[in-house]
């Protein structure tokens, strides 16, 4: 019986464990998943809204103004609130490219790209990770079938080296300490 020299499992083991995972993780619904990412979205928008309404409160507020020229407490106040003005107009377009997005069916065969639902496996240990690939808001991670999702971008690393490359591809990402090469184990 053949071995896999990382994992010491048999070979038709290490598949069979990891035809189950990609199995039981079928059949994928996109619209649920797209579901997820706009209702983490909205409630980063609520949070993010409420933080700046009261960051704009605190910078117009008569007991933020100056007690003298080296009080910049509203100064402050007001550049805060700015900023995560800014945040909340960026989650809102987030939030309509999200509803806008069409959720395209991959093939076995087919490139990925924006609207992908990637699996990767781990060169070492084997691990699986789902990646999706969207339009904004990356770093949103969902749950999707009892499994975590990770919202990527095309303009972050993974994501650029994701776009074009079809199942049985390999790439390079970060990992603890190295970069760790993954197998693409299937593209939905």
């Amino acid at each position: 019986m053949h071995r896999n020299f990382r994992s010491g499992l048999p070979l038709r083991q290490k598949n069979t464990a990891a035809r189950e995972f990609t199995k039981n993780f079928s059949p994928v619904n996109k619209t649920d998943l797209r579901q997820a990412i706009l209702r983490q979205l909205r409630t980063e928008l609520d949070r993010q809204a409420a933080a700046a309404s009261a960051s704009r409160d605190e910078a117009i507020s008569e007991e933020s103004r100056a007690e003298n020229k080296w009080d910049t407490h509203s100064q402050e106040a007001a550049y805060l609130a700015e900023g995560q003005s800014r945040l909340v107009a960026e989650i809102a377009e987030g939030l309509a490219h999200y509803a806008a997005m069409p959720l395209p069916d991959f093939g076995a065969g087919d490139a990925i790209a924006l609207g992908a639902l990637v699996e990767l496996e781990a060169a070492r240990g084997g691990a699986h990770s789902w990646y999706f690939l969207g339009p904004r808001a990356g770093g949103i991670e969902v749950e999707l079938g009892g499994h975590a999702v990770l919202v990527l971008t095309p303009q972050s690393p993974l994501g650029r080296q994701l776009l074009g490359r079809r199942a049985g591809d390999t790439v390079v990402g970060p990992g603890r300490g190295a970069a760790a090469t993954q197998r693409i184990v299937s593209v939905r």
